[in-house]
C-alpha cells in the first residue's frame, strides 16, 4: 500500500516520522509483510536527511515493529498475537490478600492526560509554568557529569552524601532545624518516608494514631502494614492528645499546616503531644508537607526542634515546592530507629536514583531552591487574595484561618 507520511516544519522530524510511521503499524494501515521504501528514496520524497529517516527505521526495528532483510529491504514485522491468560487472582491461594489491594481506594491522583480547562484546581500540585527549567537543565547536566566520574557501583541507601548535607543546611535555614547530615534518608518522596517507618515499627495489629480528618493514603498506607490505625479527632489547636489511647506505638500528625484543615497545632498542645509520646513509648511522625507556604501568623516551630527525647521522625518533600515528578522526599530520624530504616530502605529499593540527587543537591548548593520558594511565595500569596476577594459567601473569608480546604500552594 502506498505509505502517507506529512512533515510539518523542521523541528523534531524524526519524532514525526517515528510517530506517524508507529501509528499505521499499529492500527493496521501499514500490514505485516508490507515493504517500506528505501531510506534514500523515502528521503528524497520527504525532503529530509537519509540519516534521520535511517535512525527511524533502527528504532523501529529495535522495538521489533519492523525487520530487515538483508539484500531486500525493511517489511512490516508481524505482531505477535496477544496471549490471553485465563486464570484470574480469585484462582490463587493469595486471593484474599490481592483483592484488599484491588479494593483500595485511590486518593490524589492526578490526571495522566491535558484537559480543556484553563486552571486546574487539584491538590498536592505545585505550579509547573513556575518551575526554573534552565537551572534544572544546567543542575542535571552538572549530575551526569558527576555520575560519569563515578565506578558504576549502587549508591549508598541513605542517599547522597551531597544531598544530605544540602537538605540539612536548606532545612537549618527555612525551618530552623539543627541535624547532622548523617540524621536524613532520602526517600522517593514522603510516601515512601511514611512506609519504611511504618516497617520497622509496627507489626500486624500494632496500633498507629492519626488525626481525624487526617491525609488518606497515610491511613491507607498503615492500614496495609496490619496496623488497627485509630482516628484521633482534632480542634482549633490540633490533635486531640488525651484521646491517643494506651498501647499506641506510632502517631502520625501535620502539626504545621493540619491536613486537610489547615491550622497549626498549638504550643501547648505540641508538649502534650511529646509528653503523650514519650510516655507510651511511641515515635511521632511529623509531616512536614508544606510549611514553605504559609501566609498568615508567623511560623512554628516543629516538634523535631522540640524534641528532648529522640521521638519525633521528621518527613520532608520536595513535591510542594518543585514538582511531585522528581519523587524525592527525606526523613530526619531520631538515632533509635535511624539504622533500622536505612536497613528497610536498602532491602525495598536499594536506593533512590541517584541522577536528580546529583542535581537537586546542586540545585540546593546554588540557592536556587530558595529563590524558587520565595518566588512562588508571592504568587501563591496574590491568587489567594484573589480567591478570598471572590469568595462566596463572603463568611467564608472570615473562617479562612481555620477551615481552608486545602495549601495556597495548590492553587495553580
Amino acid at each position: 500500500m502506498e505509505l502517507h507520511v506529512v512533515i510539518n516544519g523542521r523541528k523534531d522530524l524524526a519524532g514525526q516520522l517515528y510517530k506517524q510511521l508507529r501509528s499505521a503499524i499499529e492500527s493496521g494501515r501499514l500490514a505485516a509483510g508490507t515493504q517500506l521504501p528505501p531510506s534514500r528514496l523515502l528521503a528524497e520524497q520527504l525532503g529530509i536527511s537519509r540519516k534521520t529517516i535511517s535512525d527511524t527505521y533502527a528504532q523501529l526495528t529495535y522495538e521489533n515493529f519492523l525487520t530487515g532483510v538483508i539484500g531486500k529491504g525493511t517489511y512490516v514485522n508481524a505482531r505477535p498475537a496477544k496471549i490471553t491468560r485465563k486464570q484470574s487472582h480469585s484462582d490463587l491461594a493469595s486471593a484474599q490478600i490481592i483483592e484488599s489491594w484491588r479494593s483500595l481506594p485511590v486518593f490524589l491522583r492526578h490526571p495522566t492526560l491535558e484537559g480543556s480547562l484553563r486552571y486546574d484546581f487539584i491538590g498536592g500540585a505545585t505550579s509547573k509554568g513556575q518551575f526554573p527549567q534552565d537551572d534544572w537543565r544546567r543542575c542535571v547536566a552538572h549530575a551526569m557529569r558527576q555520575m560519569g566520574q563515578s565506578k558504576g557501583f549502587y549508591s549508598v541507601a541513605e542517599g547522597l552524601p551531597a544531598l544530605r548535607n544540602a537538605i540539612a543546611r536548606h532545612i537549618a535555614f527555612s525551618r530552623g532545624i539543627n541535624c547532622q547530615d548523617e540524621d536524613i534518608v532520602v526517600c522517593n518522596g514522603a510516601q515512601q518516608a511514611l512506609d519504611l517507618i511504618t516497617r520497622v515499627l509496627t507489626r500486624p495489629g500494632s496500633l498507629v494514631a492519626m488525626e481525624d480528618p487526617g491525609y488518606p493514603p497515610a491511613r491507607l498506607l498503615f492500614g496495609t502494614h496490619g496496623a488497627e490505625v485509630v482516628g484521633i479527632p482534632v480542634d482549633a489547636e490540633g490533635i486531640q492528645v488525651e484521646h491517643i489511647p494506651d498501647g499506641t506505638r506510632l502517631i502520625y500528625v501535620t502539626p504545621s499546616h493540619q491536613f486537610p484543615l489547615g491550622m497549626p497545632m498549638s504550643q501547648a498542645r505540641r508538649e502534650a503531644l511529646l509528653a503523650r509520646a514519650h510516655e507510651l513509648g511511641a515515635i511521632i511522625i511529623e509531616d512536614d508537607y508544606d510549611s514553605e507556604f504559609r501566609y498568615e501568623g508567623r511560623p512554628t516551630d516543629s516538634l523535631f526542634n522540640l524534641d528532648q527525647r529522640g521521638i519525633v521522625a521528621y518527613v520532608g518533600t520536595f513535591s510542594k515546592t518543585l514538582l511531585p515528578e522528581l519523587r524525592l522526599g527525606y526523613a530526619i530520624l531520631p538515632p533509635a530507629i535511624l539504622e533500622a530504616v536505612i536497613r528497610a530502605k536498602q532491602l525495598t529499593d536499594l536506593h533512590a536514583s541517584t541522577l536528580p540527587q546529583w542535581a537537586l543537591a546542586k540545585f540546593i548548593a546554588e540557592g536556587c531552591l530558595l529563590k524558587h520558594i520565595r518566588r512562588c511565595h508571592a504568587i501563591y500569596a496574590q491568587r489567594r487574595e484573589r480567591i478570598l476577594e471572590r469568595a462566596w459567601p463572603p463568611i467564608w473569608r472570615h473562617g479562612w484561618t481555620r477551615c481552608r480546604p486545602a495549601p495556597a500552594s495548590t492553587w495553580c
